[in-house]
């Protein structure tokens, strides 16, 4: 068994060990068992620490049978001492988002008896799982109670209670515990059976805010952030929310009520372009009403403006019509068709001819094609002579 630290002292960040011994992973590094550590290994849902053995990285910390597993990037010579760092900034993030995910699941707990039943502590952000669906009107209030406890700088409370007390307590487990049972307190908030590492006081979390609830199987997921992920975030948001505030010269509390004007006054003008659009398209069909085959090129249209003159032509010209929008640099986007017409063999030809892909129905189809517009005028030359 491997004595640990962490258990007495989380936050303990450095340590001597004597390695006990050293032996070659698959991967191409090292696990490294000592007889004492202050890494903590994963479980709990916490991941496991990283940090240095004698300036060597230690990349993964785990545990099996009571012995902690250290994964190296080179190997220690069993017998010697071992200088071992944790990588605080790391722990202690991990510290902040723990607690912070007993205090929420504490709250949602009481308020709702929805049972936390998957926890996740990823790179960016944390998840929880929880097995009854949650509204998502209370998120707001969860995240003000959840913060009031960060306030109140509550102390820790770990407690190891024996079988009679245990049966006695009201806590939170995912599954039944016997023996030895690690009781985690922040008072009046939540208690639970956890293995995992916390801070000693609530205030060390310093903010909390939950970012999004989502349907989750027959539940609900949770995604949260804590601590210095959370101010980050909070420092991302007001930075957006900034730059939309100059870019539409509002007020950075009035920013949401700015880009909601502004995306009426894009539907009101996307509504008039429209209409332009149908005009000046009628006007093209009715010039060109019975002219046979036609091949047109149009700057700026937009590939549903582009089939949108496909279709107008193709009604009043009397044969097929391929309507071409882009630039030689990047390329045309393509409409053809024919009024209860075939243009599949056209098409086909053209995608071949032309570097092209797309498709659709036999009498309308739409894609693009990789050519400039000599190419393009050349291809229906030659299909215009055969």
């Amino acid at each position: 068994m491997t004595e640990q630290l962490y258990d007495t002292n989380p936050y303990r960040k450095t340590f001597t060990a004597t390695v006990i011994s050293c032996e070659p992973c698959k991967t191409g590094r090292w696990t490294v068992v000592l007889d004492r550590t202050a890494f903590y290994p994963e479980g709990g849902g916490q991941p496991g620490d990283i940090g240095t053995l004698n300036d060597i990285p230690v990349t993964d910390t785990q545990i099996k049978d009571g012995i902690i597993l250290h994964t190296t990037t080179e190997p220690l010579e069993p017998g010697t001492q071992a200088a071992g760092c944790i990588d605080w900034n790391y722990r202690f993030d991990l510290m902040q988002n723990h607690s912070g995910e007993h205090i929420v699941s504490g709250i949602i707990h009481a308020d709702t008896q929805a049972n936390n039943v998957g926890f996740h502590m990823g790179k960016d952000r944390i998840t929880i799982d929880f097995d009854l669906p949650l509204s998502p009107d209370k998120l707001p209030e969860y995240e003000r109670l959840a913060n009031q406890a960060i306030w109140d700088n509550l102390p820790t409370q770990i407690t190891y209670p024996d079988a009679a007390a245990l049966q006695a307590l009201d806590y939170r487990s995912k599954k039944e515990l016997s023996g030895k049972v690690r009781i985690v307190t922040f008072p009046g908030y939540d208690t639970c059976a956890c293995c995992g590492l916390h801070v000693q006081h609530t205030g060390e979390i310093g903010l909390i805010q939950l970012i999004s609830l989502q349907k989750h199987k027959s539940g609900s997921r949770i995604e949260m952030l804590c601590g210095q992920r959370a101010w980050e975030y909070s420092h991302a948001i007001r930075a957006q929310n900034h730059a939309i505030s100059v870019a539409l010269s509002a007020k950075p509390l009035e920013t949401a009520a700015a880009v909601q004007r502004l995306k009426q006054e894009n539907s009101q003008l996307a509504a008039r372009i429209s209409a332009w659009e149908t005009a000046a398209f009628e006007k093209k069909a009715m010039e060109l009403q019975n002219s046979g085959n036609v091949v047109l090129f149009e700057d700026g249209l937009e590939p549903f403006s582009v089939r949108k003159l496909a279709v107008a032509v193709m009604e009043t010209c009397g044969g097929w019509c391929a309507v071409f929008s882009g630039s030689d640099k990047n390329g045309y986007k393509y409409a053809v068709g024919e009024l209860d017409g075939d243009t599949r063999a056209i098409v086909k030809a053209m995608n071949q001819a032309l570097n092209g892909r797309g498709g659709g129905k036999p009498f309308l189809a739409q894609g693009s094609v990789q050519a400039s517009r000599a190419e393009i005028e050349a291809f229906f030359a030659d299909l215009t002579k055969a």
